[in-house]
């Protein structure tokens, strides 16, 4: 009961092969209360899949992350006390994606920066009077930014700027004793991954090279990774980038 007494805000609970969803079933597991939050036309996705969860009841709060309204409004639709809150949110328009990196437009290139880079911070700010004692953000990332991706593109550099969000994040809410830190998860057959063409290049890569194998279908590895982030064991710990990839990262050519 890792996080037993604790509350947590979970962003981006789609479906049930999320790591979103797999993070707020694990949390209730290990004892905590969970507040899903959704907008718009994916809130009926989220309003389904919450009742997958082991205590499906949940609350669940309307919060678009790119709306200024909504991050005004955000500690006062969850109300009470948080212990954390879990950045799930990532989106890049088709342009971005599949390989014509040198002609994505700037608007789509700035919806896809916004969605899933800004959008840390804007939650950070939103959540922090809801834990005045401390607590942690952790934020799902891809397994390594510093490098060139094939297909991934505009959403690479997303990732990469979303590393460096956090560290200034963990930088200037150290002193609130918030922790801010990433999951750079392998690929996974999420929602998300679906709608990258060629993806399945990262699932061959995957299979030949990560030493302790890598399942696509499995996303409880990283949701396990980001429960022990949003628990009390690593107290000391901002900043970090955690790798769950098989150790793909780790291995050359």
């Amino acid at each position: 009961m890792l996080l037993d007494g604790k509350r947590f805000l979970i962003t981006g609970v789609l479906n049930d092969s999320s790591i979103a969803f797999s993070v707020a079933k694990a949390a209730q597991e290990q004892g905590a209360t969970v507040v899903l939050s959704s907008f718009g036309r994916v809130m009926s996705l989220t309003q389904r899949t919450a009742r997958r969860l082991p205590e499906p009841d949940v609350e669940i709060v309307e919060f678009d992350a790119t709306a200024p309204a909504d991050v005004d409004v955000l500690a006062e639709r969850v109300g009470g006390r948080l212990d954390g809150a879990l950045h799930a949110i990532a989106f890049a328009p088709e342009s971005c994606l599949g390989g014509g990196f040198l002609d994505a437009p700037w608007d789509d290139v700035a919806t896809a920066m916004h969605v899933s880079t800004y959008s840390l911070k804007s939650l950070a700010v939103a959540v922090r009077p809801l834990m005045p004692e401390g607590g942690a953000i952790v934020g799902l990332d891809f397994d390594n930014a510093t490098q060139a991706w094939p297909v991934y593109d505009w959403m690479g550099v997303a990732k990469a700027a979303l590393q460096s969000t956090a560290r200034y994040l963990a930088r200037d809410l150290g002193s609130a004793k918030i922790r801010v830190n990433l999951v750079a998860a392998g690929p996974l057959r999420t929602m998300a991954a679906k709608s990258i063409p060629g993806f399945e290049q990262f699932e061959n890569a995957w299979n030949d090279r990560a030493p302790l194998g890598w399942d696509v279908r499995d996303p409880e590895p990283a949701a396990r990774a980001c429960i022990a982030l949003l628990s009390d064991l690593f107290p000391a710990t901002t900043g970090e980038v955690v790798h769950v990839d098989g150790g793909y990262h780790a291995i050359g050519a």
